[in-house]
């Protein structure tokens, strides 16, 4: 569940960030019947960044990295390292300091209360609370959130036991961060030219 990464990608358009914040509590086509158009164009930049993430090559090894022990979750677990690696290096990708962009867009959630999931409702609060935009850039936030998912998951996934992997690999994952985050940001932005004309 990379949150930030999701955030920080829908540029400065509220809609756009509130669509693909809530887009992975949002299942099929239909349920974006509900939904004005500007969130339903933020699930579908979630939907898009999700498929190129997917297929990336770069993405590919750290996920072929973990995949011998985590399967199916490793991709999960890239997610959370790589919104490890953007929460701790925030000032190389944004002008403004981290705990004041977490607060902007927990509020801006919120103030979309009436069309939140419920999923989405449940959570929020709790990331609200840990600050978990913040507490991602430091390995305990990390291991928090992976020992979280991991309770939340109907089969044993032991991703609370990733955060060692991180660890142990830490310059290469974060080499692939490094080399793969770029072109998802340019990606996102002819992407996001596109969906606005559309």
């Amino acid at each position: 569940m990379n949150f930030l990464a999701h955030l920080y990608l829908s540029g400065d358009n509220t809609k756009l960030m509130v669509g693909n914040f809530i887009a992975d509590f949002v299942k099929g086509k239909t349920a974006l019947e509900k939904f004005e158009p500007g969130i339903v164009k933020g699930i579908e930049l979630h939907r898009a960044i999700d498929e190129f993430t997917d297929t990336h090559a770069i993405v590919s090894q750290s996920k072929d990295r973990l995949r011998p022990k985590y399967r199916h979750y490793s991709g999960v677990i890239v997610d959370v390292f790589y919104d490890h690696f953007l929460s701790k290096n925030w000032s190389e990708y944004h002008d403004t300091l981290l705990p004041d962009y977490a607060a902007h867009a927990y509020s801006t959630i919120e103030s979309f209360d009436a069309i939140l999931p419920p999923d989405v409702k449940h959570i929020l609060p709790y990331m609200k609370k840990g600050n978990w935009l913040v507490n991602y850039g430091k390995v305990e936030g990390i291991n928090r959130a992976l020992s979280g998912m991991a309770q939340r998951t109907p089969y044993e996934s032991k991703m609370d036991e990733a955060t060692a992997d991180l660890i142990k690999n830490y310059d290469d994952f974060k080499k692939e961060f490094e080399g793969f985050f770029p072109e998802l940001k340019e990606f996102c932005v002819i992407r996001i030219n596109e969906i606005m004309r559309e």
